[in-house]
């Protein structure tokens, strides 16, 4: 993992430190946009259709955009460098509210915790004691072209800055799902990610699967989920900057 130096003002540094900042939270607000785009509870019967275009996986989708509240899950991040042909995992879980709020506990190989709450995302790791602070307000036009994967948000507005295709039915984990490719409009968005594929379970329209194709490499990151448990009450203390006090602290703004 890259570190970040803040008193250091070379162009190398600089932008080490901006890869840093974007690929932090391009793990915590896809992960975030991931889990929520899609749940739609009660909505096994959509399965007795049997011929699925876009516009109807759209529309299904539409339809749980009003009742999601929070959502918990284990999660499998795994990092593909296609230079090296490295693979690399990590496990842990999730939690996530729709308040913008969202922690991630990675517990293998090495323990990490990402926090977001609002525009502040903590990133801490207890095998050097550090916290690194990001302000995701100074990226939020690219942080909301994610975002808009997530938090209910109706298909007219992911169309706005992605265009969507549906890549067809594909069975993942002993799931049916349907695999959607979302391509970004934005030029900004495209120099990081070249497009995004989602597997959307069939029965309880979770993606079980979300893949970034990072642009210019054959690099790419994917996000697996599992033992989902929707709307079940996850407490504030969840949410809460509890590191240790004596952690080294460094914050960034992102510029």
């Amino acid at each position: 993992m890259l570190r970040l130096h803040p008193l250091q003002s070379t162009g190398a540094s600089f932008r080490r430190q901006r890869l840093y900042l974007k690929r932090a939270f391009f793990l915590a607000v896809l992960a975030l946009g991931a889990l929520i785009c899609a749940w739609q509870p009660g909505a096994s019967a959509a399965q007795n259709s049997s011929r699925w275009t876009l516009d109807t996986v759209l529309n299904m989708m539409d339809k749980s955009a009003a009742d999601f509240h929070s959502l918990s899950a284990d999660i499998e991040h795994i990092k593909y460098t296609d230079v090296v042909k490295d693979t690399s995992t990590e496990t842990g879980q999730i939690f996530v509210r729709r308040d913008q709020k969202m922690r991630i506990e990675f517990k293998k190989p090495d323990p990490r915790t990402i926090l977001r709450t609002g525009d502040s995302l903590f990133v801490f790791t207890p095998k050097i004691n550090r916290v690194e602070e990001f302000n995701l307000g100074k990226n939020r036009s690219l942080v909301d072209q994610y975002v808009l994967l997530g938090f209910g948000t109706k298909s007219q507005n992911m169309e706005k800055s992605y265009n969507l295709k549906l890549n067809g039915e594909e069975e993942l984990d002993h799931h049916k799902t349907f695999v959607l490719e979302l391509t970004p409009k934005s030029d900004e968005v495209r120099k990081q990610i070249s497009k995004i594929q989602m597997w959307i379970d069939s029965s309880s329209w979770l993606p079980v699967q979300q893949k970034f194709f990072e642009s210019g490499t054959g690099d790419y990151f994917l996000f697996r989920y599992t033992n989902m448990m929707k709307n079940l009450k996850i407490n504030e203390v969840k949410f809460k900057p509890d590191f240790p006090k004596n952690a080294t602290h460094i914050k960034s703004h992102g510029q």
